[in-house]
């Protein structure tokens, strides 16, 4: 009789544990705090420049996070002070191989150690923002084209189970330059200064463009001119390209950029008019076209052509990738 008693109770009492158990599962399921269906979480380059391989410091790639409440309730998650216990960068070559994490990431998450956080409160539309550097937490070793994305943890690392993913990046790591191919870094004049690409319209874009060129100012001139997409304009070049390491890539843009200033390739691209108009300007959120009348000033007469300058905006930058040219006549 005490046997089936003990029984009966131990059934009991694992009847009741799976109970509890089923119950705190669901609560947790169903629970607002742990809802981020309606968060969203994106990322941009900020205050973009040409990236090498080297330390986090001397060469850092900063990244502009924004976590966004899309939902009609209060978005609550934690945010540690070390953003290492909040988010996680990832970033894959062309042939899908992932780099690692560095050192002091990995020693981070792997000492007993007291983390810090505090609770951010969303309400609906609204956004927060901070910049992480990914070389704090990846190892960029290698010249190449990384696609890169981010990981945040809305209830931190140690509850990285709970996790929402970002937008992902393209990004070149470029090899380190020589001194022998550091005047292609692009320097304002007069200064040390290295030009940095700014948001501006697609119109203001090609204005400038031109303008560089009027005045022989070949930095100022390849800001704005995405030399990789125009170099693949030609089917041959883009097959050699595609089929390039990321060294010989780099070598690729480099001997078209020096042929481009040479004069020696696509001339109507680098020819610098007399005088030039900007007649139309169409874009959406991420491609465009800017039309110019440009005169362009011969003995007797001016001959008159319309560009056509393709534009495309990626990280709120807009850069030039196409052209296209049409005969107007002479004045």
């Amino acid at each position: 009789m005490k046997k089936s008693l003990f029984i009966i109770t131990l059934l009991s009492f694992f009847a009741h544990s799976l109970s509890a158990q089923s119950a705190s599962q669901s609560a947790a399921k169903n629970s607002p705090a742990l809802d981020y269906s309606n968060a969203s979480v994106s990322i941009k380059f900020f205050d973009r420049t040409m990236y090498y391989p080297g330390s986090a410091e001397d060469n850092p790639i900063y990244v502009h996070v924004t976590i966004k409440n899309k939902g009609p309730e209060t978005l609550r998650f934690k945010l540690a002070d070390d953003r290492m216990f909040s988010a996680d960068f990832s970033a894959f070559t062309v042939k899908n191989t992932r780099l690692e994490q560095t050192a002091s990431l990995i020693r981070k998450r792997t000492t007993n150690q007291t983390v810090y956080f505090r609770e951010i409160s969303l309400e609906t539309g609204e956004e927060y923002s901070f910049v992480e550097n990914a070389k704090n937490f990846l190892n960029f070793d290698e010249p190449s084209v990384y696609y890169m994305e981010l990981s945040f943890y809305p209830e931190l690392y140690k509850s990285k189970y709970i996790e929402l993913k970002s937008n992902r990046l393209t990004l070149e790591v470029r090899p380190t330059p020589s001194a022998a191919s550091s005047s292609f870094i692009p320097v304002a004049v007069g200064t040390a200064e290295i030009l940095q690409p700014e948001q501006i319209s697609p119109d203001k874009v090609v204005e400038q463009t031109i303008v560089a060129r009027q005045k022989s100012l070949w930095d100022q001139y390849f800001l704005y001119i995405d030399l990789e997409e125009m170099l693949k304009s030609d089917p041959l070049r883009r097959n050699k390209y595609a089929a390039s390491s990321a060294e010989d890539g780099e070598k690729m843009i480099n001997d078209y950029k020096a042929a481009l200033m040479s004069d020696t390739i696509e001339k109507d691209i680098v020819a610098i008019p007399e005088r030039f108009e900007i007649k139309r300007t169409n874009y959406s959120q991420t491609e465009g076209t800017v039309t110019v009348y440009e005169w362009f000033k011969y003995k007797n007469f001016y001959e008159k052509k319309e560009y056509i300058y393709y534009v495309r905006q990626r990280d709120g930058i807009w850069r030039i990738y196409g052209y296209g040219v049409n005969n107007l006549g002479t004045e």
